[in-house]
């Protein structure tokens, strides 16, 4: 764990940063208690921005704006993106954060519940991220996969919980167990997707890779 931990700082040592609005977002984020994406987390989806270059994303779980902007910032192409979030006292923190940052023009809002609004949304999506209410990743699946273009990157945060996901469903406390066992069977159906080829990597709290595969066209 110790050298785990060495290893983490040694990589952060190496990175080259954020813009100063995103550092001070984060700093204030942390202040307050509002989880963010992980430093190795941020440093991966940078990697993916620049390797696919999307020019739609989809993200399920704004939270005060943080990722939503990081993606804005750091894709090379100039890009849309649509974020949904449904907790209503970050909603308007969110929207002041782009704003600020003078991206208010590039990101949609969309407030409500993930489950009401993905059924509604239209066209398709190259970028997907994930990061909302763990126990809904599930049934966002179906949405999620029927907005990704072939081709394009599904990307769930958080999917392991701490190691959390590794224990029995016995060994989790009794007010989690429904999110652990929902997390494992999404982690077994991303896995196992006929449309999808997907990995879990240890980044962060965990990620769930996917990529739309192109015998997915056409597949009703």
């Amino acid at each position: 764990m110790e050298n785990e931990e060495r290893v983490l700082a040694y990589i952060d040592s190496l990175d080259t940063g954020n813009t100063s609005f995103l550092r001070e977002l984060e700093r204030e984020a942390n202040a307050g208690r509002v989880p963010v994406i992980k430093k190795e987390t941020q440093r991966f989806i940078k990697l993916l921005l620049s390797l696919k270059r999307p020019a739609r994303i989809l993200e399920v779980g704004t939270a005060v704006g943080f990722s939503a902007l990081l993606m804005a910032q750091c894709n090379p192409v100039p890009c849309e993106i649509v974020t949904i979030e449904n907790y209503a006292k970050r909603i308007p923190i969110a929207r002041e954060n782009f704003k600020k940052a003078k991206r208010e023009g590039q990101i949609t809002l969309l407030e409500g519940d993930a489950s009401e609004l993905l059924p509604k949304l239209e066209g398709t999506f190259d970028f997907v991220f994930l990061d909302a209410a763990k126990g809904q990743y599930l049934s966002f699946l179906p949405h999620l996969v029927r907005l990704l273009r072939v081709g394009g990157v599904l990307l769930a945060d958080n999917v392991l919980r701490d190691g959390e996901i590794l224990e029995s469903r016995f060994a989790v406390t009794r007010r989690n167990r429904t999110i652990h066992k929902r997390m494992r069977q999404f982690l077994y159906e991303v896995t196992h997707h006929r449309e999808l080829d997907s990995t879990v990597l240890p980044i962060g709290d965990g990620l769930a890779v996917s990529l739309k595969k192109e015998s997915a066209e056409g597949q009703g």
